[in-house]
Parts: C-alpha cells; sequence; structure tokens
C-alpha cells in the first residue's frame, strides 16, 4: 500500500470503473466500488469547519459514509444535474461517497494500454495519479483512490487514526 510520501504506483491491468469529472475522464479499481447511486443533496447533513469539498455525510444502511465531491476537490464547475452521481467507495476498510458528473461503464485495460503519467503539473497531485489508460480513442486518467482518500489532507482518516491512539 503506497503511503503519501511515497512515488507513485503504476496503475496495473485490470477493470476500472469510468467516470467523468468536467470534460475529463477518470478511472477507478472496480474492486473498491461498492455501489453507484443517484446524489441526492437533500440526504447529505452538513458537518461544521469541514472543507468545502466534503459535502458532509449521509446514513447509508446504518454506516455514516463523508461525501467528497471530486469536482471541488478538483477544482471543477460543480453543478448539480441529473447525470450527477456518487460512488460509494470501500477503502481502507472504511465506507466513503465521491461525487462525479457521470459514471461511464467499467472497462478492461491491459497493461499494454497504460502509460505512465506525464510530467506535467495538474490540479491533482502527481502521488495519486497511477497512469493513463488508452482505450480506442479515450484516455482515462487513473487515480490510485485508496492513496487519494486515505491521504492527510483529505482529512478522512485523521479523526479516526486519532481515536485509535487515545
Amino acid at each position: 500500500m503506497s503511503t503519501p510520501a511515497s512515488k507513485p504506483t503504476h496503475a496495473a491491468a485490470g477493470e476500472y470503473l469510468t467516470f467523468a469529472l468536467g470534460r475529463e475522464e477518470y478511472g477507478v479499481d472496480i474492486l473498491k466500488v461498492q455501489e453507484i447511486r443517484g446524489y441526492d443533496t437533500d440526504s447529505v447533513t452538513r458537518l461544521p469547519d469541514a472543507p468545502d469539498y466534503i459535502k458532509g455525510v449521509i446514513n447509508l444502511r446504518g454506516t455514516i459514509v463523508p461525501v467528497i465531491d471530486m469536482r471541488v476537490k478538483f477544482h471543477l464547475d460543480a453543478k448539480v444535474d441529473a447525470t450527477t452521481v456518487m460512488i460509494v467507495l470501500n477503502v481502507a476498510d472504511r465506507v466513503v461517497g465521491m461525487v462525479v458528473d457521470s459514471v461511464s461503464d467499467v472497462v478492461q485495460l491491459s497493461a499494454e494500454q497504460i502509460r505512465p503519467m506525464p510530467d506535467v503539473g495538474t490540479g491533482i497531485d502527481r502521488r495519486y495519479l497511477t497512469g493513463i489508460g488508452t482505450l480506442d480513442e479515450r484516455m482515462l486518467i487513473l487515480l490510485d483512490i485508496e492513496g487519494l482518500m486515505t491521504s492527510s489532507e483529505m482529512g478522512l482518516m485523521a479523526d479516526e487514526a486519532a481515536a485509535q491512539a487515545a
């Protein structure tokens, strides 16, 4: 498992759930996805003093789930419409909701279809970008979603770690 201080890992061949953020298409390891659901802002309870990208929490069948708007996190326009969805992820034994513009499909990528990230600046810390997946004319930005969601900058795991240390 990568730590925030480690070098980025290279994406492995496998199945990826693809989703849109703005005009770009991203992919996450399908094994991290628990479910996909519509995004209803009325079901989200805001938390005081939370960063703007943490929309709040929802009660998902008895589990309190933090909801992260990836569009806000990546400094994109974040309007809610009929295609806005929440991908429910299971990362580091924790359930997290990730709001995205839309979900496309599940794709199989071979090792030959995955290229290393080019050395260019992006709005995302390069530690969490594992490669570029190429599929016909499509290019997918592959995310280390577990590394991103468990990073100290997201602030999702700090309270749990502090509680265990106490």
